[in-house]
């Protein structure tokens, strides 16, 4: 099998309003988009936001590793999201994991490299 791209599919009730999130957030471009779909590209991966979602919260498995997972979380919640687990210091180091929600409900996770 020759695969051609991978991409994660999450749902949305607003795809506009969850795109945007996405553009501001990660600083995504998107490479598609029409009247069910909004594909953004994130650091070379592809998140694949699909319209006619209920908006019910839902852990997606995805995590995004950033430098600064204070700052990232600060972003998250200036782009309309939400956080579930504010970022704590651990065993005296900086903090290492935000655990966030999209606009959408979609459950997401930063992490920074430890």
């Amino acid at each position: 099998m020759n695969v051609e791209c991978v991409k994660y599919v999450i749902w949305a009730a607003d795809m506009n309003r969850c795109a945007r999130f996405y553009l501001e957030a990660f600083k995504g471009s998107v490479i598609k988009q029409n009247a069910h779909i909004t594909e953004v590209e994130i650091c070379g991966n592809t998140i694949s936001i699909h319209g006619g979602g209920e908006g019910n919260r839902t852990w997606t498995g995805i995590s995004f590793q950033v430098a600064d997972v204070v700052n990232g979380a600060a972003e998250i919640i200036e782009a309309g999201g939400e956080l579930n687990r504010p970022p704590e210091p651990e065993n005296g180091e900086p903090p290492h994991l935000a655990m966030c929600v999209d606009t959408e409900g979609n459950e997401i996770m930063l992490t920074r490299k430890r």
